[in-house]
């Protein structure tokens, strides 16, 4: 499995966002809000957002990079032609990685947005001790 984020795998361009925000369909986690469609091409792509009204920019940026590393992780298991955009909620901008990361996978598994070689690969799946899932 390839658990890189380049370019190629994320929504750069405001028109991309707009259009998944205006015409896509939503999940709602408890720490996160998905808005995605699909058969939109090939690969699966996906970003971030996180209001300013939330919070100061230091912790806009914390849940952004946590995002980010969780759609990262998951990306590889995301059924091809999918965009999606995720949206950190206020109430996860104190919540752990894992946390934020385990609401994201039960959203994208809810909509069934996953393939089915996804087994609940845990957060250290790539980590430096080993890749055990958990």
């Amino acid at each position: 499995m390839d658990f890189g984020f380049p370019a190629a795998k994320r929504l750069k361009r405001g028109w991309q966002f707009d259009l998944v925000f205006r015409t896509g369909r939503r999940e709602t986690g408890a720490l996160v809000r998905l808005s995605f469609l699909t058969d939109r091409g090939n690969s699966a792509l996906a970003g971030v957002t996180v209001g300013k009204k939330i919070a100061r920019a230091v912790k806009r940026t914390r849940g952004r990079r946590i995002m980010r590393e969780a759609l990262r992780r998951l990306l590889p298991w995301v059924k091809d032609g999918v965009w999606i955009v995720a949206s950190l909620r206020e109430n996860a901008l104190d919540a752990k990685a894992d946390d934020i990361y385990e609401d994201v996978a039960r959203s994208l598994k809810r909509r069934r947005l996953l393939t089915k070689e996804w087994k609940n690969r845990g957060w250290t799946v790539d980590s430096k001790d080993g890749g055990k899932c958990v």
